[in-house]
């Protein structure tokens, strides 16, 4: 069995030339909101939502008030441009004073399934880069989202590259709106008691 899917995700520690860095660190889906509301106002950022797929990763970024989710882009995934991968994700949590990532995760199939694999081997990618030191992750439940999105937009007839281009970030989109559905929710039904 794989090792990566037995263990519950932790700190990543990866040595970088004589010194080590603490890489990205999972964080429980309700935590990671509650980490985030105890920052002042000012340095509360932002959540990226991600659609991973074999071929493209979808994005969705909330707004300031971490209520709606909104499609922002699609990324070329290879095992070859990890890298750049994470130096745009620097970028992005840069310019859009990101807090966390809620990155989809298939928790309808099997932990041994192809899509969890993908999920799982992606994030530890990243973390091998050793570039995303101290981002903050969650996984949220995927499921039906691509097959949601598919079902709407394959009526437009588009052409198939800017369909799937349209399906991987609104895919991306239904991750994270319904982790912020979720924890606002939550938060709500706490400050309620």
């Amino acid at each position: 069995m794989w090792p990566w899917i037995l263990h519950k995700p932790t700190i990543k520690v990866v040595k970088i030339g004589a010194t080590f860095a603490v890489s990205m660190k999972y964080v429980k889906p309700l935590s990671l909101f509650h980490e985030l509301l105890k920052t002042s106002a000012i340095n509360q950022g932002r959540f990226l939502g991600l659609d991973v797929g074999d071929k493209y990763v979808g994005l969705a970024v909330s707004d300031p008030l971490n209520k709606i989710a909104s499609p922002l882009s699609v990324l070329l995934r290879k095992k070859s441009n990890i890298e750049l991968m994470a130096t745009d994700f620097q970028s992005l949590i840069s310019e859009l004073s990101l807090g966390g990532f809620i990155v989809g995760y298939p928790f309808d199939r099997q932990r041994g399934a192809p899509d969890a694999v993908r999920v799982k081997l992606f994030v530890d990618d990243l973390c091998r880069t050793g570039k995303l030191e101290g981002v903050k992750f969650t996984y949220w439940d995927e499921c039906f989202t691509s097959k949601n999105v598919e079902l709407l937009v394959k009526p437009l007839d588009l052409h198939p590259v800017h369909a799937k281009s349209i399906m991987d970030k609104f895919a991306a989109v239904g991750i994270l709106q319904g982790y912020l559905d979720y924890v606002n929710k939550k938060m709500k039904l706490e400050s309620a008691q």
